[in-house]
């Protein structure tokens, strides 16, 4: 059992235990109380994020591809010859774990590097034609949940909110 898997079943063998005796606290389900309407927009940005994030892992594991690498790759197939400081900056993640993760989409033949033609230090970094055809499965189930994100809305709702949410990271940049 990896070590994710092992963790996630701790957690749901700790949230499925029934309470001590004379415990009458309940955490609110998503969608109650704080964590509904009543919530502070930031923690429901989070928690719609980390439930993205939780649905993306599982629909993308048996392709053996995690939510972090899908987004590496779609920033390099978005804008070729990235260096890792780049991916980093556009994909949230830190440089370190960046690093790790095109290692290992390097190893498996997913990207390849190349020197900066001008300042040679720096490494970019491309898909191939394998990382290519990976990221278009995943990028298909992830077209999916896409659709289940916005099924409820129509264009015009859903170009508001894509632009409430561009435009708060837009905003809230320099911060």
């Amino acid at each position: 059992m990896t070590r994710k898997t092992a963790a996630s079943t701790r957690l749901k063998n700790v949230r499925n235990a029934p309470a001590p005796a004379g415990d009458t606290t309940r955490v609110p389900a998503p969608g109650e109380g704080k964590r509904g309407e009543q919530g502070y927009l930031g923690y429901l940005l989070r928690q719609a994020h980390a439930a993205v994030r939780l649905t993306m892992e599982r629909t993308l594991a048996d392709l053996g591809v995690t939510s972090p690498q899908f987004a590496v790759m779609t920033m390099l197939n978005a804008y070729p010859g990235l260096s890792g400081a780049d991916v980093a900056r556009l994909t949230f993640l830190t440089p370190q774990t960046v690093g790790v993760i095109i290692r290992n989409l390097e190893r498996d033949g997913a990207i390849v590097m190349s020197p900066h033609p001008v300042h040679g230090r720096i490494l970019q970094w491309t898909l191939t034609p394998r990382g290519a055809t990976l990221l278009n499965a995943c990028r298909q189930r992830v077209l999916e949940l896409e659709k289940r994100l916005a099924r409820d809305l129509d264009s015009k709702a859903e170009t508001t909110i894509r632009r409430w949410l561009a435009g708060i990271a837009k905003d809230l940049q320099g911060d």
